[in-house]
């Protein structure tokens, strides 16, 4: 029994793909029939896939059902989070999500999911993302305040969802978490943010986390060990569509 994951499948059976450019590419011709057979191949028995977020391009559930239904075909239990791109998953309605997809989906959103004696604790996260202003060389010279001010908001509102799901499997006992994020934990100015020092005020074991596209993109974060938290990259086209072990 393996913990798998990965992130931004971008489904769209049945909605328009609208992707920015670091969404094209020879990494993205048929990926879900190549994600699909990498992880057939990986699968076994008792697995746990964990989908970091962006499932689907539809806006509805309705318009989702065709990705929702390539998802639950899929081997293994899987355990979705929410991205920035599911307009399908109104937070508030996570409960719903749950018991409409019993037996079938699991949605992590103020809440937790057990895997052996680890929590799995996650939201969608948020961090800033510009715009910023360049020199001639390329380097950050400043920043939109406006925008920067916005996204502290979007930050703090996400960073009490995932102190709320970290409290609910602390109060049943667990010690041992693994943290999902959607975005990543910290943006290109930032060597940390409320969301590493969480991880590490509870002791997380790892993050991972995705919504990093296209080689300009897969470092905008952290990778690897830091402070004591292993923090992984998920995306995708950064995987090739191999999804990653995370644990035994």
């Amino acid at each position: 029994m393996s913990l798998y994951a990965i992130g931004d499948l971008h489904l769209h059976f049945q909605s328009e793909l609208k992707a920015p450019g670091q969404l094209n590419g020879r990494v993205w011709k048929n990926h879900e029939r190549v994600f699909r057979a990498n992880w057939e191949k990986l699968a076994r028995p008792g697995d746990t896939l964990v989908l970091v977020g962006d499932h689907s391009w539809g806006k509805t559930l309705a318009e989702c059902e065709r990705d929702l239904d390539y998802i639950m075909d899929l081997p293994g239990r899987k355990i979705l989070t929410r991205g920035n791109h599911d307009m399908f998953w109104d937070a508030k309605k996570t409960r719903r999500l749950n018991e409409q997809f019993a037996g079938k989906l699991s949605f992590l959103q103020d809440n937790y999911f057990a895997y052996r004696d680890v929590a799995l604790v996650g939201t969608k996260g948020f961090t800033f993302e510009g715009p910023f202003y360049l020199d001639h060389r390329g380097d950050v010279i400043g920043f939109d305040q406006e925008a920067r001010l916005r996204a502290e908001k979007l930050v703090e509102r996400e960073l009490n969802r995932l102190r709320a799901s970290f409290e609910a499997a602390r109060a049943d006992g667990y010690r041992r978490f693994v943290v999902f994020l959607h975005y990543p934990p910290t943006n290109i100015l930032e060597e940390r943010s409320g969301f590493t020092d969480m991880a590490e005020e509870y002791g997380a074991e790892q993050v991972i986390y995705a919504h990093c596209h296209g080689e300009s993109r897969f470092h905008d974060s952290i990778i690897g060990m830091w402070r004591g938290v292993q923090y992984s990259l998920v995306s995708g086209d950064y995987r090739k569509w191999m999804p990653m072990k995370v644990m035994e």
